[in-house]
C-alpha cells in the first residue's frame, strides 16, 4: 500500500500538529497544577533526584550497593505512590502528566520501523477521500445507496436482460472489485454506456471504499489526464510531472470520461502510455466512457481497443437517463 507524497506530507503534518497540541496541552496543565498544588512540583522534582541518586550509586565504585540502591528504591515508591495519591484527589489517573502518546504503537511518529503506522494510514486516507471530494460528489456515494429502482425492469431489447437487471450483476462485481481490491485477478475495468447511467457514481462508490482500505487512489477527467502529458511534452511543466506520474504509478487511476477530450495525436499516445505502462506494472486502472470498444478503435487506435477489451473486463451500462427519474423521486 502507497500514498503519494503530497498526501503523506500533509497526513504527517496533521499528525504533527495534533502532537504538539497534546504537549502544549500537557504543559499547561502541569504549570497549572504546580501553581496551585507545589507539593506535586516537589514530588516529581525529589522522583527525578532518586534517578540522579541510582547514577550517583552506580558510578560511585561502591563494591556493595545493595543497601543503598534498594533505600533508594523504597523512598522511589514511597513518592510514587504519594503523588498517585495527590493525583487521584484531583480526579486525574497516574499517569495525567507523563505525557503518554495518543499511539503506543509508534509513539505518535507515524511509523513503525520503516512501516508506516495504522495511525498515520488513516489520516493518509483522510487526506485522499478530501482531494477524490474535491472531484466527486462523496457525500452520498456508497453501494448501499445505489438505487436499482430508477433502472427500468422492461427488457431493453427482445430476448435481452432488463436494464436492473444488467446494473444489478455490474453493482455486485464494482462491489466486489473495490472490497476485495488487489486479492482478485480481475485488476480493470471498463464502464461503457450513455450519460446518466451511473458510472461517476459507481466510481465514487469504488473510489471511497479502495481509499478506506488504504490504498492509493487518483481519480481525474481524461481531460485534465491528457492536459498534464501535454504539459508535460510541451511547457516541461514540474506540476505536469509530477501528476503524470501520479497518473502511471497509483494503486488504483479512476479515468473518467474518456471520449470528451479533443482527440490529437498527443492524446491517443498518451492513452495509449497510461493503459500499457499501467498494464504492465499490473497496476487497477477503471475507465469510463461514452463511446464503445469499436467507437474507442476508431478514435484512438486499435491497439488501445485490444488492450482494453483483452485486460479490461467491459461493463456496459443500459438503460434511459435516470437522472429525471432521480430528480423526481427526490421532490416526492
Amino acid at each position: 500500500m502507497s500514498y503519494e507524497p503530497h498526501i503523506v506530507r500533509r497526513a504527517t503534518a496533521r499528525l504533527a500538529a495534533a502532537r504538539e497540541g497534546r504537549e502544549r496541552r500537557q504543559e499547561a496543565l502541569q504549570a497549572g497544577l504546580y501553581q496551585s498544588h507545589p507539593r506535586l512540583r516537589e514530588l516529581d522534582r525529589a522522583l527525578r533526584g532518586t534517578m540522579a541518586d541510582l547514577a550517583e550509586v552506580a558510578l560511585s565504585g561502591d563494591p556493595h550497593p545493595e543497601g543503598r540502591i534498594q533505600a533508594i528504591r523504597e523512598r522511589n515508591l514511597a513518592l510514587q505512590e504519594e503523588r498517585r495519591q495527590l493525583l487521584a484527589t484531583l480526579n486525574l489517573s497516574p499517569d495525567a502528566l507523563d505525557g503518554s502518546p495518543a499511539c503506543p504503537r509508534c509513539r505518535d511518529t507515524g511509523w513503525v520501523g520503516h512501516t508506516m503506522c495504522t495511525c498515520l494510514k488513516e489520516l493518509c486516507a483522510q487526506e485522499q477521500a478530501k482531494d477524490l471530494s474535491a472531484l466527486l460528489d462523496l457525500g452520498d456515494q456508497r453501494f448501499e445507496n445505489f438505487r436499482l429502482d430508477y433502472y427500468s425492469s422492461r427488457p431493453w431489447k427482445e430476448g435481452k436482460p432488463s436494464p436492473r437487471q444488467v446494473m444489478e450483476r455490474v453493482e455486485k462485481l464494482c462491489r466486489r472489485y473495490a472490497q476485495e481490491f488487489g486479492a482478485l485477478d480481475l485488476r480493470n475495468l471498463f464502464f461503457s454506456g450513455g450519460t446518466g447511467l451511473g458510472k461517476t457514481f459507481l466510481s465514487a462508490c469504488i473510489a471511497r471504499v479502495v481509499t478506506e482500505s488504504g490504498h492509493s487512489v487518483v481519480y481525474d477527467s481524461a481531460c485534465s489526464v491528457f492536459s498534464a502529458f501535454e504539459d508535460r511534452k510541451f511547457n516541461r511543466d514540474p506540476q505536469a510531472r509530477d501528476d503524470t506520474r501520479r497518473y502511471l504509478n497509483c494503486e488504483l487511476l479512476i479515468l473518467d470520461d474518456l471520449g470528451s477530450e479533443m482527440t490529437t495525436p498527443l492524446v491517443q499516445a498518451a492513452l495509449y502510455e497510461v493503459v500499457n505502462t499501467r498494464l504492465v506494472a499490473r497496476r487497477h486502472t477503471v475507465i469510463s466512457s461514452n463511446l464503445s470498444l469499436p467507437e474507442i478503435a476508431l478514435r484512438y487506435s486499435p491497439q488501445v481497443a485490444s488492450r482494453l477489451e483483452g485486460e479490461y473486463r467491459v461493463l456496459s451500462f443500459i438503460g434511459e437517463d435516470i437522472r429525471p427519474k432521480k430528480a423526481a423521486m427526490e421532490l416526492m
